[in-house]
């Protein structure tokens, strides 16, 4: 792995050895296809050796979507950085055998793609568990191995488009349109639901000695992600007398989630001379301190406010006073302002420039273009105070081939050559 840190002032993530390998010695067997396999990208970032098996033809990931980076997706070049590749070909003796072999030697095998795919192969949970009964087999699929949708193709906002996050927009020539700016849930907290299962399944089969059958859904994490407008909307059909609102709006219901938030006077957002910011004063004292640092106190005394969760809904005349104010100062005036007189206001940034924001800079930075084809968030886990070390660069198909098979499985360069011969990998 390289010692060159992120850029971005304050980024370091050149770690010592033991920092950047909280999972040394863990191995994963990854067979993926997309986006899923990001779920062993999480436990490669934390320091686990993860071998990508890939058909001949290798995962077509490395074509999908935009932008390509020197002939590569930044999709693949984010999504399997810290792996190495092996192709092996599953429909021959020799390269099942080999799939065997690497299974062995691991504590877990990710089977990202359509659930059961390894298993009509004869490398399923039960085929595995005879070379190595303490085997972790997590499946991560799009809808899951049961339910009427379990079957179904599906891509990137399926997902959120199922669980309810994502809503269709009407443009100007009453054309329907996926969102332009939306959040891309599912495909991303699934593998992060994944690791952590994973986790939890090394934990238990390195003490009792035995492995487990994992099974988990992009659709499904996307719903859980939503869990508090989902839980709201089942909690109002309950008897308005069992559930209400809120009692600093005298109890009336609002809308589920960030819905709520619409009409918010003292948690909204507000334009700056450069920009916007994010002004949360929804509890009492942050509004008197706010209050008091803009010379103002005349709008406490009339709005005060409860002690808590009170955003002054509905109050235009509060809100015109309010912009007027917030228009005086740039934005970063105003975090200063929020940091001096304890108030609760945050900067409102783009992902275009979110890599200028200075706590961004001094927390992550990117990993450089030269270590990894482009520029790359870290995972956001610091250890003993440093951040982990740049992972490599994400595999050609087959890159590591005889380091693989050589470094794992003892080959000799003659069985290498041999298995070559064979038809092994392809």
């Amino acid at each position: 792995m390289s010692d060159k840190g992120a850029s971005g002032k304050g980024a370091s993530h050149n770690g010592s050895s033991h920092k950047a390998g909280l999972l040394s010695g863990v191995r994963v067997i990854e067979s993926s296809l997309l986006g899923p396999g990001h779920a062993a990208t999480f436990l490669a970032d934390l320091g686990a050796d993860v071998i990508k098996v890939e058909s001949p033809a290798g995962d077509y990931i490395r074509a999908m979507t935009w932008p390509i980076v020197n002939g590569v997706s930044l999709l693949h070049l984010h999504t399997h950085r810290g792996k190495r590749s092996v192709t092996l070909n599953l429909k021959t003796d020799e390269g099942k055998q080999l799939y065997l072999d690497l299974v062995a030697t691991a504590d877990v095998v990710l089977e990202a793609m359509r659930p059961g795919t390894l298993a009509r192969l004869g490398l399923g949970y039960e085929d595995l568990k005879t070379v190595n009964p303490r085997i972790v087999f997590a499946t991560l699929s799009g809808y899951g191995s049961t339910g009427p949708y379990r079957d179904m193709p599906s891509h990137g906002i399926a997902y959120d488009t199922w669980s309810g996050i994502v809503q269709p927009v009407t443009d100007d020539e009453g054309f329907t349109r996926i969102p332009p700016t939306m959040p891309n849930v599912g495909i991303n907290v699934g593998p992060m639901v994944a690791a952590m299962a994973i986790l939890a399944g090394i934990v238990s089969a390195r003490e009792t000695g035995e492995g487990c059958s994992l099974e988990m859904a992009q659709s499904d994490a996307a719903a859980y992600m939503d869990w508090y407008r989902i839980e709201s909307e089942r909690a109002y059909l309950r008897p308005e007398d069992e559930v209400t609102g809120n009692p600093s709006d005298d109890y009336v219901r609002r809308p589920a989630g960030l819905a709520g938030m619409w009409e918010g006077v003292r948690y909204q957002m507000y334009e700056s001379t450069d920009g916007h910011v994010l002004f949360m004063a929804s509890e009492q004292a942050f509004w008197k301190n706010f209050c008091e640092g803009v010379e103002r106190m005349d709008l406490f005394e009339r709005w005060p406010g409860s002690t808590y969760a009170d955003h002054a809904r509905g109050n235009t005349e509060l809100q015109r006073e309010l912009q007027g104010i917030f228009k005086t100062r740039s934005s970063r005036e105003w975090l200063d302002f929020a940091n001096e007189h304890n108030t609760t206001i945050a900067p409102v940034n783009t992902p275009s420039n979110i890599g200028d924001d200075p706590q961004f800079q001094a927390r992550m930075g990117f990993y450089p273009t030269e270590e990894l084809g482009c520029e790359q968030l870290p995972l956001p886990v610091f250890v003993d105070g440093e951040a982990l070390r740049c992972p490599t660069m994400a595999p050609t198909v087959g890159e590591h081939n005889e380091d693989v098979l050589a470094t794992v499985l003892d080959k000799s360069p003659a069985e290498i050559a041999a298995l070559r011969d064979a038809g092994a990998f392809g």
